[in-house]
């Protein structure tokens, strides 16, 4: 059974944590996102392999009210499409901490953001793959 909910346990806080992905941490830009994320060993035992935060900045969206948006956006759309990138981490026993910042500055329509979102969690799965080795030529 799918659950589509986004528990407290799921969402990125510990300010440790956050700083040490910022600066420790792979990034890439899918836009209107730049994505930080890292491998985390030391999220709390539970059934979540991900952790994630979601920001818009303040110089972009001067109205909390429009930066509450985005980020709600993002939120619903993480959270309809985690499940495939949670069964892949738990498959191969990773834990992820993740922090999604909106770059744009207007608010893109959701279906945009649903798609961008998806495009994010398929370049998150595929970043622990292990790599695959060259095929073997016979001389």
């Amino acid at each position: 059974m799918k659950t589509y909910s986004f528990k407290k346990e799921e969402r990125l806080k510990s300010r440790k944590l956050i700083e040490t992905l910022f600066r420790e941490g792979k990034a890439f830009s899918v836009f209107p996102y730049r994505v930080v994320y890292m491998p985390v060993d030391t999220l709390p035992v539970g059934k979540y392999p991900v952790q994630v935060g979601f920001s818009a900045s303040t110089r972009r969206f001067p109205n909390a009210t429009d930066r509450n948006r985005v980020k709600r956006l993002t939120r619903e759309a993480w959270r309809l499409q985690k499940q495939e990138l949670y069964e892949q981490l738990q498959a191969q026993s990773r834990k992820l901490a993740v922090f999604l910042i909106y770059t744009d500055k207007n608010i893109q329509p959701f279906s945009t953001v649903q798609s961008k979102i998806s495009v994010i969690l398929r370049k998150l799965a595929a970043t622990g793959e292990p790599p695959v080795p060259p095929p073997a030529t016979h001389s």
